[in-house]
């Protein structure tokens, strides 16, 4: 018989043992109500997705990859970021890398992957850390409607209406060198205004007294006042060589000669031997600006090729970070019939010899536009990797801008609105390519990589 002590005992504990049994009831039902409420999309730090890069190549590759967005989203179950959170990526350290979504649904990756090799990756929904701006541009119209790009290799420009309104016959695309991965168009910009409205502050009063003097009767007095404009003049050229971006302040340099050609890479139609050259962009759409990718949608005026009025071209532009090549993808619309289609660089009179012309590319080792001072060379090239009917060098009637003809490959027929994408790009001997051989080995490697890209798998 159990005695009121024991039974007092025996209710205590089961007591305790209810109250923990629905304590950790409701916990199971908390546990249940979270993991319900992540599914549905209410916690959506929790989805995770994997991504598997595979090198099929025995090259270390580092360069974006890119994925689809709507795919990305599907293994996150549709989950969405919400304010101040992000779609974010991070290596198996943890560590967060560079990503983009870019204009037309593409979620891009800055992915390394060792030779043979393989490299995992997450995507999830969080808080990111700040990206480093690799590649970015814009509309500069204090310098005539100049676009003007770059990425941590190389910058690159395309000249505007405004410019065109002048009657400057710059038609091609330009190329500005540096020796950095950081972002420095926007600081030359502004460094070179400030300096012109120096400039020209210190020119106005050097005229002024340049007029003063020849009209003073008293020849000392003349003679003075023309030593002080003659110092103003002076100034005036010191002003220009330390704001100037066609000289090194230690980054780089407009080094390049561009003029009625095509520069580097610019389109262009020909028919027979006659070659019509695209002059200044109509319109313009900057699509995606960084962290990893440029990219710049230009329409140009109608003109008239052949017996065709009203022929016009169209142009993608797309620059990724660590690349020296852009990806060009041109169309013309009002083509009746089948036209060839150029494109290339000019070869400047200072050196004809430097240049090579192969099956899927052509390249140069320019001198620049002042060899005494530059004293370096800036490598060009434009690859096809979908294929040209020739590559050749075609002179000029008569040499202008410093150039005796353009390194051209030819494509022939394109037909109206077809798309014809090729690259094209640039180094310089100060930076990240020393040697015309080790631009050739780039090159290589380059076309190599989009021959046999990185193989991506994207798991849950």
């Amino acid at each position: 018989m159990m005695t009121k002590d024991k039974m007092k005992k025996s209710i205590s504990m089961k007591g305790l043992m209810a109250k923990g049994l629905m304590m950790l009831l409701a916990l199971a039902g908390s546990n249940y109500c979270q993991a319900q409420n992540a599914t549905k999309g209410g916690n959506a730090a929790q989805q995770q997705a994997t991504i598997v890069v595979s090198n099929p190549t025995s090259a270390s590759r580092t360069e974006l990859i890119e994925l689809s967005m709507s795919e990305v989203k599907a293994k996150l179950d549709n989950a969405t970021p919400k304010k101040g959170e992000a779609y974010i990526v991070k290596n198996k350290r943890g560590q967060q890398i560079g990503s983009q979504i870019t204009h037309d649904g593409k979620f891009l990756i800055d992915a390394s992957v060792r030779p043979n090799g393989t490299a995992t990756y997450t995507i999830s929904i969080g808080k990111p850390y700040p990206q480093k701006v690799w590649t970015t541009g814009a509309l500069y119209k204090i310098r005539k409607d100049d676009i003007a790009w770059e990425n941590d290799r190389c910058a690159y420009r395309v000249y505007g209406p405004a410019l065109q309104k002048t009657g400057e016959r710059s038609f091609g695309t330009d190329i500005w060198v540096k020796n950095t991965p950081d972002t420095v168009v926007y600081e030359r910009y502004i460094k070179d205004m400030n300096g012109n409205i120096q400039g020209y502050k210190i020119d106005a009063k050097a005229r002024a007294l340049e007029k003063q003097a020849k009209a003073e009767k008293n020849p000392t007095k003349a003679t003075e006042l023309a030593e002080q404009a003659k110092a103003l003049w002076a100034e005036s050229r010191e002003v220009d060589i330390t704001t100037s971006f066609h000289l090194d302040h230690g980054n780089g340099l407009d080094p390049y000669r561009v003029g009625a050609t095509l520069g580097i890479g610019a389109p262009s139609l020909m028919v027979g031997k006659t070659q019509y050259l695209p002059y200044c962009w109509k319109t313009y759409k900057i699509l995606d600006n960084g962290p990893l990718r440029f990219t710049v949608e230009l329409t140009y005026n109608p003109s008239t090729i052949g017996d065709m009025k009203n022929v016009v071209e169209h142009r993608i532009i797309s620059l990724d970070k660590g690349s020296n090549f852009n990806k060009m993808t041109v169309w013309y619309d009002g083509l009746t019939t089948p036209t060839d289609f150029a494109t290339g660089f000019p070869i400047h009179e200072e050196d004809t010899e430097s240049k090579t012309f192969a099956k899927d590319y052509v390249s140069y080792a320019d001198p620049t536009d002042n060899i005494e001072v530059n004293q370096s060379q800036v490598y060009v090239g434009v690859l096809f990797p979908n294929g040209i009917d020739d590559t050749y060098y075609q002179l000029f009637d008569q040499k202008h801008d410093g150039a005796t003809g353009h390194a051209l490959g030819l494509k022939h027929g394109l037909k109206d609105g077809e798309k014809y994408s090729y690259y094209f790009g640039a180094a310089w001997s100060k930076y990240d390519v020393r040697s015309y051989a080790e631009w050739q080995l780039r090159i290589q490697e380059f076309l190599e990589a989009l021959k046999t890209p990185l193989k991506v798998s994207l798991f849950r």
